[in-house]
Parts: C-alpha cells; sequence; structure tokens
C-alpha cells in the first residue's frame, strides 16, 4: 500500500469514527443530570416565556428529532448557538482557540525542541553524573501535581516577586488606552504569558526528554550504530544523523498527540491562571450543560486528536525509511 492511498483509508476511519463520537456526545450530554434551561431562566418568566425559550432551541422536540437536525446541522457546518452566551458556537469556539493555540501550542513546541535536544544528549552520556541529575529532574518533574506547581509559581514568581502579573492574558488599563500601539500590547500579552508557558514548557519538557532519551538508548544499541563507531565516524554525526532521527519516532507521537490534547487538558491550566482560552469555556459549557458549546468543543478535540495521529504516522515514514504503507 502507497502512502496515497494509505491516507486516503485513514481518512475514512477518521470520518466513520466521527460519526460515532458525534452520536455519542448527543447521547451522554443528555443523559447528564440537569436541565439545561435551569441555568439561564428567569425567575421572573412566565411559563408560557419558558415554554418559548425551550421551543427556540429544540429542546421540548424528541430525542429523536433532536438527533437527527443536530447531524443535519453539524454536516452543514452549523453547531447552533450556546444556550449561555446566544452566540453561534463556531464565534465563542473560534475567539477562545486562539487564544489556547498561542499558549499551549509554544509551550509544546518550545518543550519538545529542547526535550529532544537534552534527551539524545544526555542518552549519548550514559552512566555520568549529568545523566543521573537530569534524569532525576525530569523525573521529579514530569510526576510532579502540574495544579500544585502552578499555585506555586503564581505565589513566587507572581506574589512574592511581583515578576508576573498573577491571572489574565491581558492588563485592561493598556488595551483600554486609545494611545496604546500595538507594540505595547504585544508585550502586554507575553508578560501575562510567562508564566502559565513557564508552568507547561516545564512539565512538557521533562516528558519529550524522558521519552526522547529512553527511545535513544534503544537506538544506540542497534547494529547499524556499531557500524558507524567502527567506521570511526564522529560522535556528533553519530548522535544527531544516525541514533537521533530515528529515536524521534515515539517523541512526534507524543509531541503530536500534545497538542491535540492540549485543547482538552488545558482546562486546568487556563482555570489556575485565568486564561481566557477553550478549555476553561469547556469547564464553563459542561457545567451548564450547554450542549451546543461543549459539543462543539469535544468535537474539535476529538477531530484534532485524530488528525493528529494521522500526521504522526506520516511523519513516522519521512523521520524512517524503513516503514512503508
Amino acid at each position: 500500500m502507497n502512502l496515497q492511498k494509505y491516507i486516503l483509508r485513514r481518512t475514512i476511519e477518521i470520518i466513520v469514527t466521527l460519526f460515532i463520537i458525534i452520536s455519542l456526545l448527543f447521547i451522554l450530554f443528555r443523559l447528564a443530570p440537569g436541565d439545561p434551561t435551569s441555568m439561564i431562566i428567569d425567575p421572573e418568566m412566565t411559563p408560557e416565556d419558558i415554554e418559548h425559550f425551550r421551543d427556540a432551541f429544540g429542546l421540548n422536540d424528541s430525542l429523536w428529532v433532536q438527533y437527527v437536525k443536530y447531524i443535519f446541522n453539524i454536516f452543514r457546518g452549523e453547531f447552533g448557538n450556546s444556550f449561555h452566551y446566544d452566540e453561534p458556537v463556531i464565534g465563542i469556539i473560534w475567539d477562545k482557540l486562539l487564544n489556547t493555540i498561542l499558549l499551549f501550542t509554544t509551550a509544546t513546541l518550545l518543550a519538545a525542541f529542547a526535550g529532544i535536544t537534552w534527551g539524545k544528549y544526555i542518552a549519548w552520556k550514559r552512566g555520568t553524573w549529568l545523566e543521573a541529575t537530569i534524569t532525576f529532574t525530569g523525573l521529579l518533574l514530569h510526576t510532579i501535581f502540574l495544579p500544585w506547581f502552578a499555585l506555586l509559581a503564581i505565589w513566587i514568581f507572581g506574589f512574592k516577586l511581583n515578576w508576573f502579573p498573577l491571572n489574565g492574558m491581558m492588563t485592561p488599563e493598556v488595551w483600554l488606552n486609545p494611545d496604546t500601539g500595538i507594540f505595547r500590547k504585544v508585550l502586554d500579552i507575553i508578560h501575562h504569558m510567562m508564566l502559565p508557558l513557564f508552568v507547561l514548557f516545564t512539565v512538557d519538557f521533562a516528558r519529550s526528554m524522558l521519552v526522547m532519551k529512553s527511545s535513544m538508548l534503544d537506538t544506540l544499541r542497534e547494529d547499524y550504530i556499531v557500524t558507524a563507531k567502527a567506521k570511526g565516524l564522529k560522535d556528533r554525526i553519530i548522535r544527531n544523523k544516525h541514533a537521533a532521527r530515528n529515536a524521534m519516532l515515539p517523541v512526534v507521537t507524543s509531541v503530536s498527540l500534545s497538542i491535540a490534547f492540549s485543547i482538552n487538558g488545558s482546562a486546568i491550566t487556563e482555570t489556575v491562571f485565568s486564561w481566557p482560552g477553550l478549555g476553561r469555556e469547556l469547564v464553563f459549557a459542561v457545567s451548564n450543560n450547554d450542549y451546543p458549546l461543549a459539543q462543539a468543543s469535544f468535537l474539535l478535540i476529538s477531530a484534532l486528536v485524530l488528525v493528529a495521529n494521522l500526521i504522526s504516522d506520516i511523519l513516522y515514514a519521512y523521520l524512517d525509511p524503513r516503514i512503508k504503507y
């Protein structure tokens, strides 16, 4: 099977999987306890007003009718209006998604680069004090409780040292001032971003570094590495061109899935730092039974994970020519 046929087959599988996920999301949210209107309806509304509200959102239809409308609208690219905001779900997700991508993609890519660099280096230095120290530090950071680490960083760098803002994404005084230039606004976002970026980078770096080191150690035992050493090639060439490229395969999967899952896993970090991203919005949507917003968010996460798997498989073939599809 060539690569084009493999991509076509996987694309079909992704479409089928997404259809199953769409159906499960519809069922699970309808089985969840609570009524979405209970969080929205004004106590002073009359029963007629409440019924009109439920009719407007299709909540009085049978589950089968709601499901058919739900599937039909998704295939048209329409995800409905949020119960809480009474705005199109797509617009809400897009606004929040950009903030999440800015923070988490930056942290994941920086951590992957640093983790790969240090992972291959300490694997090459196996048995030294440097390898033992960095490995122990990586294990400590990888197992650390993220919310506690985030609160500790806020307390030290935000509260005690006052180096960074405690929460949020921007300073209102800066952005509401009409005389503030775009460069000053960008610096303000970066300033707010540094503390959560530091926390995410530290944890992601530890994971990428440990995965790369483990994979690198396995690769260094391969016959072609022994042959390269016997041929008298320089250590730098053997490490970077012969061993590291093949050792990167598990790291590619880890990084691609980390980027996809960051939208879902961002809920804790965004809540702690009050970062206005999709993760925090997802928690709010689930807590308030906002079906359209929660369903669209989970569907986006599922699609990103499936696509990330496909991209990592394609990168496998590029990094290791021995892999054929």
